[in-house]
């Protein structure tokens, strides 16, 4: 299998399409928490208690209607487990143990359910673009077929029971991905943000809590789920998302209209540095990649399909790199393969938009 084979094989389903509004949003996200009755929480859970739980929901994993696959987080080597963080499968704490956890995953990776992370089963549906409402549809079928099999640690007044209080309720956590570099550009992205947090969202960076923005991306997410209905948090994460999503489109309006020689610069010379470049970290790939995919955003470039920037956000992370190239790199390694991972997608992709 060819680099761009396995670079190909190695994408999933968020990462493959724009979805609507993909000029601003990378992805959606619905994550709902559940535990199964009668079992402590897995910080409290004997050894055996966790694998009785892992066995349980590895046989509901096989009934379902479109069977899903296990796979142990221990029996993995550790390349693969950052892969499965890098694409959004799995948290970064769910990765640092890995004893007596899992990850299934359906074939596509729009769902994955973390086993035995900070709750005993943590459905997950990412999608492209803003298609939040889709994926809690998507979350609440794959909820359904489980509770029918297994059963949740339920209370009439208190909802779904969950391992940290604010998710206690309906245990969704309901998330949206948004590119923002024209408010970081006029300086205006800390304003706009800060003002979700006022509103019981949180602003976190690219692989959630506690790690920072990087390359213009920001996931918000809902803080409260306890006396609130799920289309009730949905909707209001929608609306403020979209806000954010009018603040940027405006922003990058006033930057055409008054600096766009300087704009058009910046662009430019990022794409230029991308195409020609022989070492690339990891850190001036997203800077680099936010420039060009905004470049194609406003049609600055103009010779690249739009879903390819995109690609490149994730295909340039570390562990991707190694597992496309088949080894543990060292650093100045990763640099050289990112760099020529960088240039042949952007070739490729350009001879694509010329056919």
């Amino acid at each position: 299998m060819s680099i761009e084979e396995k670079l190909d094989h190695l994408l999933c389903s968020w990462a493959r399409e724009l979805g609507e509004q993909g000029d601003v949003v990378i992805s959606s996200r619905l994550r709902l928490a559940r535990n199964l009755r009668g079992l402590p929480f897995p910080q409290r859970a004997s050894e055996e208690q966790m694998e009785k739980i892992l066995a349980e929901l590895e046989k509901a994993a096989g009934s379902l209607k479109q069977p899903m696959r296990l796979v142990r987080l221990d029996q993995i080597d550790p390349v693969d487990r950052l892969v499965l963080v890098e694409k959004h499968l799995i948290s970064p704490q769910h990765a640092e143990d890995p004893q007596h956890k899992a990850v299934i995953l359906r074939e596509d990776e729009a769902v994955s359910i973390m086993v035995n992370e900070e709750d005993h089963l943590r459905i997950q549906t990412l999608l492209p673009g803003l298609s939040l409402m889709s994926a809690w549809r998507l979350a609440d079928a794959y909820d359904d077929e489980f509770e029918a099999q297994l059963s949740y640690a339920f209370d009439e007044h208190r909802g779904y029971l969950t391992a940290c209080p604010t998710n206690v309720g309906t245990g969704m956590r309901a998330s949206i991905m948004l590119y923002l570099p024209a408010l970081i550009v006029v300086d205006q992205a800390r304003k706009v943000l800060s003002a979700l947090a006022h509103l019981n969202f949180n602003v976190r960076g690219l692989y959630g809590e506690g790690s920072e923005s990087q390359g213009g991306i920001f996931q918000i997410s809902n803080q409260v789920t306890l006396g609130q209905a799920e289309e009730e948090i949905i909707n209001t994460l929608l609306s403020a998302c979209r806000q954010v999503i009018d603040h940027e489109r405006a922003a990058r309006q006033a930057l055409m209209r008054e600096s766009r020689q300087q704009l058009e610069d910046r662009i430019c010379r990022s794409y230029g540095v991308l195409a020609n470049c022989r070492l690339l970290n990891s850190e001036e790939a997203l800077r680099l990649l936010s420039d060009v995919k905004l470049g194609v955003d406003l049609g600055i470039i103009e010779d690249l399909p739009a879903q390819v920037a995109k690609e490149l956000l994730l295909l340039t992370r570390v562990g991707l790199l190694q597992k496309v190239i088949g080894k543990d790199l060292n650093p100045g390694e990763r640099d050289y393969y990112r760099a020529m991972v960088v240039r042949d997608r952007l070739s490729a992709g350009k001879t694509k938009s010329e056919t």
